[in-house]
């Protein structure tokens, strides 16, 4: 056999030796490789081997160097760039944070489970409806409820809103002082860190940072204090002049008051990148660099009117980054398209859990990453506070179609939170005067095309419609197609009224429904736990002198023992639902 094989092969002996030699050191340094390649594409990853850190900042478009804009330097994301792969083609499901929130933490699209309407439980007394929750399906879990079942310890600091309540069961810690340095020893961790000057209330006047982030980030001490509210322009610190030459985008005027607020967005970006840098130095601390997979990403667009709130790319299209332990893809740029809607497949196929079936995502990375890339991203924009829309967005990698549910309304809400930016109080001041430019003022026209349609490439500003132009025809067509498609498929029906959704939600009862009381049973010393209200996840604490940290809530998931005199708190919670009520037992009778 060896002969035949050397006679195939046309090498001798001593050539073949060689071979076989340099085969079995290849062989020797596989799994390594092995180990590297799974975090992106089909290898197996086992829950655990790795922690994940997200990093995430508001209201953000590409405005930093990784992304093509050098405005502003910012040397942490500009290294974790360089470290890691840049996807330049990712975008919200809406121009909001909430609903984005929303598809994040649960994988499925805001407009399927009643989460679009920002926000669902404010503005009633403009709405006249009743404050009310997102309700996803029975079986849908929060992202970090899976991971926590998977053994990891999931913190987040400090940022919610997901439009419905967190259940209990959602993170080990939620709160300013959450952090992976608070997990048990060697317990791989999924911690969240959200950073919040950057947020278009960091526009508004007085200007300064938020007390919460400056000092707090810095400080690396988790049990630090400080005060409320933000710090006065004086005490913040200026990372770009003010004498600064913006490259304003042209549905903005080039005033003196839109400039300075263009100094506002690029000095507080460059404080976030001092924030997050001071976050990746304690990773660096604790020697988890290496160990931990590092995302880096916006809520959605950026904070500027005509840009937060809508379907455009300046209020979907955000930065992503992400770095692979070892630097792996080190300095790559991935430009499929890709959607908030993701992130919670890929997150699962990360650690090696297969995406479930109600996800609506698909998975970009990990052993269960999808064998298609994808060919279209959707979004959807409703109610905004206290005025509502009807809007749905797809895209491909070139064109926008956009479908106006109520062509007969005009594009510009009316929202107070957002006539606090002074560039927005600007643009209605030269409205009211008539000194817009013709591309300034098509957000204030009174009635809207029922189509739209944009080519990204050439007009990236999407300004020039072109849904009445016979040589896109065919696109047209197609993206319209594909529109229907996601609608049906989704359960989303734009022009329900919103009361009529609430009812929808709540099968038709007058007050939101609640989580059935959990029972607790005994058998030969085990207490098992249940709730009969469907998908319920329960949450437990265990109180006594065994028992160091009564202050952390665990789930459920197998029948418990509990030593003579030890307390037991239960509480049930299903998405969307009011939680029951707590209910205790003690063991004295074990």
């Amino acid at each position: 056999m060896k002969k035949f094989l050397y006679k195939c092969l046309g090498l001798g002996a001593n050539r073949i030796g060689l071979i076989i030699l340099i085969f079995i050191i290849i062989l020797t340094a596989f799994p390594a490789c092995q180990s590297r390649v799974g975090m992106e594409s089909n290898g197996d990853d086992s829950a655990g081997e790795y922690n994940i850190l997200w990093l995430v900042t508001e209201d953000m478009g590409h405005y930093i160097p990784p992304f093509g804009d050098s405005t502003i330097q910012t040397p942490n994301l500009s290294r974790l760039a360089q470290e890691g792969v840049i996807f330049n083609n990712f975008y919200s499901t809406s121009g909001v944070c909430s609903p984005s929130r929303a598809a994040i933490a649960t994988g499925m699209y805001p407009s399927a489970i009643g989460a679009n309407h920002m926000r669902t439980n404010s503005y009633m007394e403009v709405t006249g409806l009743p404050a009310y929750e997102a309700v996803p399906p029975a079986e849908v879990k929060m992202l970090s409820e899976l991971l926590r079942r998977q053994g990891f310890y999931c913190s987040n600091n400090l940022k919610t809103d997901y439009q419905f309540r967190a259940p209990l069961t959602a993170w080990d810690e939620s709160g300013p002082y959450a952090h992976w340095r608070n997990r048990s020893a060697g317990q791989p961790f999924f911690s969240v860190f959200n950073f919040t000057d950057t947020h278009e209330s960091g526009l508004f006047e007085p200007y300064g940072f938020r007390n919460i982030e400056t000092r707090h980030y810095h400080s690396g001490d988790t049990s630090y204090h400080w005060a409320a509210g933000r710090m006065s322009e004086q005490e913040s610190k200026v990372h770009l002049s003010k004498d600064t030459k913006f490259d304003i985008p042209p549905y903005l005027p080039d005033t003196e008051v839109v400039r300075r607020d263009m100094w506002k967005m690029y000095n507080n970006i460059a404080e976030m990148d001092r924030q997050l840098g001071a976050v990746l130095a304690q990773l660096e601390e604790d020697g988890l660099l290496e160990k931990t997979i590092i995302f880096f990403y916006g809520d959605h667009g950026g904070p500027l009117p005509r840009e937060k709130r809508l379907v455009y790319d300046s209020g979907l299209k955000t930065p992503l980054i992400i770095r692979f332990p070892d630097q792996y893809r080190a300095s790559q740029k991935d430009s499929q398209l890709i959607s908030f809607i993701d992130l919670a497949p890929t997150l699962l196929s990360l650690i090696g859990m297969e995406p479930l079936d109600y996800m609506q995502g698909q998975a970009f990375l990990g052993h269960f990453k999808s064998g298609q890339k994808r060919t279209y991203i959707h979004a959807a924009a409703d109610r905004f506070d206290g005025f509502t829309d009807a809007i749905r967005a797809v895209r491909d990698k070139r064109f926008k179609y956009i479908r106006n549910f109520r062509p007969e309304q005009g594009y510009y809400l009316p929202v107070t939170y957002r006539e606090q930016i002074p560039t927005m109080r600007e643009l209605l001041a030269l409205k009211a005067s008539g000194d817009l430019s013709d591309i300034q003022a098509q957000w204030f026209r009174e009635r809207k095309p029922r189509e739209e349609l944009f080519d990204c490439l050439q007009d990236p500003y999407e300004i020039n419609n072109l849904a009445e132009d016979p040589a896109y025809e065919a696109k047209l067509k197609e993206l319209r197609a594909e529109m229907d498609r996601w609608l049906e498929d989704i359960g989303d029906d734009p022009e329900l009224p919103e009361a009529s959704l609430i009812d929808q939600l709540w099968n038709g009862q007058h007050s939101q429904p609640s989580t059935m009381t959990p029972e607790i049973t005994q058998n030969q010393g085990l207490i098992s736990i249940s709730c009969s209200s469907p998908g319920a996840s329960i949450a437990f604490k265990i109180s006594g002198p065994d028992h160091e940290n009564t202050a952390q809530w665990k789930i459920y998931q197998t029948p418990l023992a509990l030593n003579k005199g030890e307390k037991l708190q239960v509480q049930a919670h299903r998405l969307g639902y009011l939680p029951s009520e707590i209910v205790q037992f003690k063991a004295d009778n074990l």
